[in-house]
């Protein structure tokens, strides 16, 4: 009797308690959503104002306004080494190339 009792409550329990851990990933998750909302609303108030949207394209898209000269500056940094060029090879017979290949020279 008390092994059937036991069997007909184990079913429900583990059910019970996968459920549990279900709902705290789920909580989580809410709770990183909400976050991540308030972040996003935050910055749409930030671009809301005139005055940022213009610093923004400014300073990522290198806007300028008409008469001003924009000047880019570049830093010296180490030099760009040119990409040296295979050397051509002969035109030989076959047997040549192959020769070359096995001897490696």
């Amino acid at each position: 009797m008390l092994c059937a009792m036991a069997l007909s409550v184990s079913v429900p329990l583990r059910t019970y308690l996968s459920q549990r851990g279900e709902l705290a990933a789920q909580e989580q998750q809410r709770t990183e959503l909400v976050q991540q909302v308030r972040e996003l609303e935050l910055r749409k108030a930030q671009l809301s104002d005139p005055e940022r949207v213009e610093a923004e394209a400014r300073s990522r898209l290198g806007y300028v306004r008409p008469g001003e000269t924009p000047y880019i500056v570049d830093l010296p940094g180490r030099p760009a080494t040119p990409p040296t060029a295979p050397e051509p090879e002969e035109d030989g017979a076959w047997y040549s190339d192959l020769w070359k290949s096995l001897t490696g020279n």
